[in-house]
């Protein structure tokens, strides 16, 4: 039997700091603001409309196992991820809001593609809270590679000041909470079968679900079928500096049974957009 790990493994360096942060972002989200892009403006678009209900759904999956962590550090951490999901999900329903207003879209028929599958899974007896926490670990790995990739610059090359800073700063608390659902998954005993089960169809629902939210912007904006849209398609997902095949060592690491979020060293990165980020905050 394998011990259960009752302490957090976040190093004691990496702090979880909540920003009560605000954007302008009326003159921007008209536009194709990712390298004047239309299909990867609509890929980042999509994300942003799974985030209010996916990351209410994150909180409700570590609160249900909030009274068996005993671990000090991790209870506060939770605390901490709690509030910083809480605060990403207000600012992406503002962003969503001004979306679909400034192109047209129907947000509800948008949300819809993600609510239905939450609320399918809610219905469905075999999926329990341990596995609903476990699909919680397996998003936030996802969310956390693909934050490092924006701190990076790998994804995204030009921006608006306005829309860059609300990624880099999501994309930073990613970094800084990325441990937290992973350690209360192992406090409560989680096993590593399931974990690397619901890790392979998280990531299936999660493209297929989004790549129908992508379909119906591009649909309304007329990209759909252009070529343009097709070779930024393939480019993006898989090109040797691609989505894809950057993403694979990390994604890969996430189904070693020792594992933990920690092994990918990114502090040096953390740290360096604490700082960059850190005037934002004081102005707000």
């Amino acid at each position: 039997m394998t011990a259960i790990n009752l302490e957090s493994k976040m190093p004691n360096d990496i702090s979880i700091e909540v920003r009560n942060m605000t954007f302008e972002l009326e003159k921007v989200l008209a536009t194709d603001w990712a390298d004047n892009d239309p299909f990867l403006t609509a890929v980042f678009n999509a994300m942003s409309i799974s985030f209010p209900s996916g990351e209410r759904n994150f909180i409700e999956s570590v609160r249900a196992y909030e009274d068996r962590i005993k671990d000090p550090k991790l209870a506060s951490d939770v605390k901490a991820f709690y509030q910083q999901e809480a605060t990403h999900s207000r600012e992406h329903r503002k962003y969503n809001t001004l979306l679909c207003q400034q192109r047209g879209y129907d947000l509800a028929s948008l949300e819809r593609v993600y609510l239905s599958r939450l609320e399918s899974s809610k219905k469905n007896p075999r999926v329990t809270p341990r596995i609903n926490l476990a699909s919680t670990v397996s998003i936030e790995h996802f969310t956390a590679i693909l934050g490092e990739s924006i701190l990076e610059g790998r994804l995204l090359k030009s921006m608006p000041r306005a829309v860059a800073e609300l990624w880099q700063w999501h994309a930073l608390e990613e970094l800084e909470h990325k441990s937290v659902a992973f350690d209360v998954y192992n406090q409560i005993g989680g096993s590593y079968k399931m974990r690397a089960a619901v890790m392979r169809i998280a990531m299936l629902t999660l493209f297929k679900d989004m790549l129908s939210v992508v379909v119906k912007m591009l649909r309304h904006d007329k990209q759909l079928w252009k070529w343009k849209t097709f070779r930024s398609f393939s480019k993006f997902l898989f090109s040797k500096g691609g989505f894809i095949r950057s993403h694979i060592p990390a994604y890969k690491a996430f189904f070693q049974e020792d594992f933990h979020p920690s092994e990918i060293d990114n502090q040096s990165l953390l740290k360096s957009w604490q700082e960059k980020l850190q005037p934002a905050v004081t102005a707000v």
